[in-house]
């Protein structure tokens, strides 16, 4: 009879380290008290429910800061049977490259409330619903960042997404039920593939570990490699729909511009972080071994995605309704083209060569400046539909509100005084060109230029003469003070990083594992 006994019980207990699990954590424990408290309070009371989602968010971005300036915190590992582990073998790490993503999701998910505090009112959605949600959703997207093995990352992915999709579906009209349907459709399809890619390489590795799947990978049999090879290739997939890469991005001009306008803003910056962030760690870690292969298919990936994302945006009339949000989320796509060449650059990097701190310096970036775009469409559009040419003449309304605009439009376009957006297509270009994707980095050059021209016009619009005012913030009335915060926020950030770049540079200048 085989004894089942091990020399010391109490190893196989593990405790959990709550410091490190703290960000995601507070956010989940905020989406239930929200969630309990709509329960209980009564109607006019329930406009603290958001200021409770912005508070929780506030923390859990507080409890980031433990976790900084130190070594890798680990948790929920695989344990030997003496007790012992490592960072390979945990399901959790909060290392650099984790924190700066988090600070992304969570930071992203605050400015995203504070832009909802007035739609919620103007629109009259279900508060104690959306607040969850959106409360549910970041949570999703800040722990993405830290899962270290292929079933965490897929809970993870799902529990960012599935939110997400009656978020957009809040707004109670037709084009909100037909923007959430095909969000759902093309969400869904994509998952299901990526399970099947994760069950290939499980069967082709032995694990889901992302460093133990990379060395079943390098030395799986020869008869398992065209097995994992596809299965690689499929795992990706469901990361590509959320960045909303080409052929993946179809279902973003219709979902921007059906769902709330904030939530527009939270999905084009929180929702394409969490993708990027699972896409980063799917392939440099995980798919290592296949890194010529992967880091092509990237290469051309960005390529076509930044060419249709700008050509999409071009061919935007200014004149037609919702013409503004769709022409941010055509931006949209083209940015996370920008995006993903560091990806593509980290497949031909040599050892000990890390160009992702590039990805997330210019995700950094396009979120602050991002996300204050849509605060001023917001500000600026009180009522469906706004179209670019109603901003025609705002700067003789409203001149801070249009000003905000053309710096972040201009940090879009990475032309002066947004030097901020400009840096961070100089780190992204030298990603390429270090990486030898010189290609990579002509076909980003090209679609620079031909992004300045719709920014540019855009801005030109504020400027000229216009015709009657056009909502609150247009007439020159006050904001709402979750826009004026918003405004506020993202504007300041633009400002301070333009002037001193080094302050969120500096993350490109170290590896992020």
């Amino acid at each position: 009879m085989t004894s089942l006994a091990v020399a010391n019980p109490g190893s196989l207990i593990q405790s959990v380290d709550w410091v490190a699990i703290a960000p995601p954590l507070i956010a989940a424990v905020a989406a239930l008290a929200v969630l309990l408290a709509d329960l209980f309070l009564p109607e006019r009371h329930k406009k603290w429910l958001g200021r409770l989602t912005a508070a929780g968010l506030a923390l859990a971005l507080i409890a980031l800061l433990p976790l900084t300036g130190g070594s890798p915190r680990a948790t929920f590992c695989v344990q030997n049977v003496a007790g012992g582990s490592d960072n390979g073998g945990c399901s959790y790490v909060a290392d650099h490259f984790a924190l700066v993503f988090q600070l992304l999701a969570l930071g992203g998910a605050l400015i995203a409330a504070l832009l909802s505090a007035h739609t919620v009112e103007d629109e009259r959605l279900p508060r104690g619903e959306y607040w969850f949600l959106l409360l549910s959703s970041a949570t999703g997207a800040a722990l993405l960042p830290a899962s270290r093995d292929l079933a965490t990352m897929v809970i993870a992915l799902e529990v960012a997404s599935l939110p997400a999709f009656a978020l957009v579906a809040l707004r109670r009209d037709g084009r909100g039920a037909e923007a959430a349907f095909k969000f759902f459709v093309s969400s869904v399809t994509a998952t299901a593939v990526m399970l099947l890619g994760v069950g290939f390489v499980y069967a082709a590795s032995g694990s889901l570990h992302l460093g133990a799947v990379a060395q079943g990978l390098e030395h799986a049999p020869g008869q398992l490699r065209p097995l994992a090879e596809a299965g690689a290739v499929l795992t990706l997939v469901g990361f590509a729909f959320k960045v909303a890469a080409v052929p993946f991005h179809f279902w973003v001009p219709d979902t921007y511009t059906g769902a709330p306008l904030p939530v527009a803003g939270y999905l084009s910056v929180v929702g394409k972080a969490a993708g990027l962030s699972g896409l980063a760690l799917a392939t440099t870690v995980a798919f290592r071994p296949y890194a010529h292969t992967w880091g092509l298919v990237l290469a051309v990936l960005a390529a076509v995605t930044m060419t249709a994302g700008n050509v999409g945006a071009l061919r935007q009339r200014f004149d037609t309704r919702y013409s503004a949000v769709r022409l941010l989320a055509w931006s949209s796509v083209g940015q996370a083209g920008y995006l993903l060449v560091p990806l593509a650059a980290a497949g031909y990097a040599p050892t000990g060569v890390d160009p992702l701190g590039a990805t997330a310096a210019y995700a950094l970036i396009y979120g602050v400046v991002n996300l204050g775009a849509f605060g001023v469409v917001a500000a600026v559009g009180r009522r469906p539909g706004t179209s670019v040419d109603d901003f025609r003449g705002l700067f003789a309304r409203n001149r801070w509100t249009a000003l905000a605009l053309a710096f972040f439009l201009l940090c879009l376009a990475g032309l002066p005084p947004g030097v901020i957006g400009l840096f961070g297509k100089v780190v992204v270009f030298r990603a390429a060109v270090d990486a030898g994707l010189g290609w990579l980095a002509v076909v980003m050059a090209v679609n620079v230029v031909i992004a300045l021209y719709y920014y540019l016009l855009w801005t030109a619009r504020l400027f000229a003469p216009g015709d009657e005012p056009l909502g609150e913030a247009a007439a020159g009335s006050r904001l709402p003070v979750g826009l004026a915060a918003t405004l506020g926020l993202t504007a300041s950030a633009a400002v301070v990083l333009s002037v001193a770049p080094q302050l969120v540079l500096q993350v490109a200048g170290g590896s992020l594992f």
